[in-house]
């Protein structure tokens, strides 16, 4: 599954993005803010990641930016289940945040998730990381008010975690002319 946004490319990971994605998710500043993510992050994560089967109802994606060079992985997003729920998460290398990649891939996840039929997701920062409120807030996201401590891999302890949540409208009828009604979209 690809998905093209204005100025970004979704795509699953290639095993030849090996080292790239080392390079790019390698930073204990990135991975010290997900969950599920160890530093330091090796080789043997890297393959792991790239060798993941996919389940095309919670796909994972990296996100790169075309450029003159070819395209640069900039990221990652993706679908989880977390706690049995539906999960969103993401990641931007430190060279590239500051742009809006994190919103716009985002933004771009979300209304996949959506023509895939899940009625709500959720997603969580932990409380140090404002940053990823703010993109959280700007796509959609509301505050549950919900703070859990969760456990972080690379930290190797538990953080206070804020949860948000965006639920997607139900569909009276599939006869209306909204193209972003999740049911009716083709």
């Amino acid at each position: 599954m690809f998905i093209r946004s204005e100025r970004l490319f979704l795509r699953p990971a290639w095993p030849e993005d090996r080292d790239e994605l080392m390079t790019r998710i390698g930073h204990e500043a990135v991975v010290s803010n997900l969950a599920r993510v160890p530093w330091p992050y090796t080789a043997e994560d890297a393959r792991a990641f790239v060798e993941k089967p996919q389940d095309h109802r919670l796909p994972s994606f990296l996100v790169t930016a075309p450029g003159a060079e070819g395209a640069r992985i900039v990221g990652g997003c993706g679908l989880s289940m977390l706690d049995g729920e539906v999960n969103l998460g993401y990641w931007i290398t430190p060279d590239e945040q500051g742009r809006g990649y994190a919103t716009e891939a985002a933004r771009t996840l979300l209304s996949l998730t959506r023509a895939l039929g899940h009625d709500r997701v959720v997603a969580h920062h932990f409380v140090d990381n404002a940053a990823s409120g703010r993109v959280l807030e700007k796509v959609g996201f509301s505050r549950t008010g919900r703070v859990a401590e969760r456990f972080s891999r690379a930290r190797g302890y538990a953080s206070p975690s804020r949860e948000h949540e965006i639920v997607f409208e139900s569909p009276a009828d599939c006869g209306g002319g909204d193209s972003m009604n999740r049911r009716c979209a083709a």
